[in-house]
């Protein structure tokens, strides 16, 4: 079973409420459909109905069922109005500030999450990440003990031999350009937490890589990647995890065992940490395109889930996204 195949029977298994801010977009619209057939989840589209219901008739979607909410006419705009006054009274919102805020979809979405009246949220089909993390920073924030949110790749190979049975987590490769050594020990522990809830893996491997892999090459880069390992074995002491090594001495099991001789990880990684941005975003899309992987995103380290999308994704892409979502949501 495909990872895929694999995330979408376990979000039937727990049905999740997702909210969709970009109701009235058209793929949106046919994914939420697609998703009510599938029985993955219980989608909630925002926006005018109207508008959502002509979208719907335009494209030859059946949308009947499927809740449509208005922020701007919405019975519960004030509740949430006045929650976000009060979450964010102290950084300078004021309440009439705040009651406008909530007449944008994406802030009336992340608030429903907030406040539980949805388990998550996937947008991106129009709006930019940022557009998406302003608001759930401010407002859902991160997990307790996590201090980063950043992003994680699900890279299904072909090669089965890599990872687990071919499925390798890679991060971050979307969030944080130039993570510290601190950012990058909770990125790992994210990283493996992902592998866990979304990808099955019972153990996850981490590896955090490097251009020198235990000491082989001296250098300031590496100095940070060590001593993010050190921080996180202190955060995490029970977690399998290991570096700085290569990508080879990572995914290898013969050069794991030459360069890094009894490492627990080496060779066998199935979770790998880049060290920065550029490393990261470079790797997943050589691997995509050139190693022929399925490349699935996930942003990690919010209290509750909330997902990002590329803007030129295809409804399929939304319906993987809002599922992986749902899992997420069910911890």
């Amino acid at each position: 079973m495909g990872i895929l195949e694999l995330v979408k029977a376990k979000a039937r298994q727990n049905v999740k409420r997702i909210v969709l801010p970009e109701g009235d977009e058209p793929r949106t619209v046919q994914a939420a459909a697609k998703l009510v057939k599938e029985q993955l989840v219980v989608p909630v589209l925002l926006g005018n109905p109207q508008r959502i219901q002509a979208v719907a008739q335009e494209t030859g979607t059946d949308i009947s069922g499927i809740e449509c909410i208005d922020p701007k006419t919405s019975s519960k705009a004030s509740t949430y109005a006045q929650a976000l006054f009060e979450l964010r009274k102290a950084k300078g919102l004021t309440e009439e500030a705040a009651a406008q805020l909530v007449q944008d979809p994406m802030y009336y979405g992340v608030m429903m999450v907030k406040l539980g009246d949805a388990d998550g949220l996937v947008s991106g089909a129009v709006h930019t990440t940022g557009d998406m993390l302003r608001p759930a920073l401010q407002i859902i924030k991160t997990k307790p003990g996590t201090k980063v949110v950043s992003s994680s790749f699900l890279m299904e190979c072909p090669n089965k031999a890599l990872g687990q049975d071919g499925l390798l987590v890679y991060s971050d490769c979307v969030v944080i350009p130039c993570p510290t050594a601190e950012e990058l020990a909770h990125i790992a522990i994210s990283a493996a937490e992902t592998a866990r809830t979304l990808c099955g893996i019972a153990e996850p491997k981490v590896a955090l890589l490097s251009f020198s892999t235990k000491g082989s090459a001296k250098h300031e880069l590496v100095t940070k990647v060590q001593e993010a390992v050190r921080i996180a074995h202190e955060l995490a002491p029970n977690l399998a995890l290991d570096g700085e090594m290569q990508m080879d001495a990572a995914i290898v099991p013969e050069v794991g065992a030459s360069k890094a001789k009894g490492s627990p990880v080496a060779g066998h990684a199935n979770v790998l940490v880049f060290p920065d941005l550029q490393a990261g975003n470079i790797g997943y899309k050589i691997t995509q395109r050139i190693g022929g992987a399925t490349a699935f995103a996930v942003l990690q380290g919010l209290a509750k889930p909330c997902n990002d999308l590329s803007r030129g994704c295809s409804v399929d892409d939304i319906v993987a996204t809002v599922s992986l979502t749902a899992v997420q949501a069910q911890g």
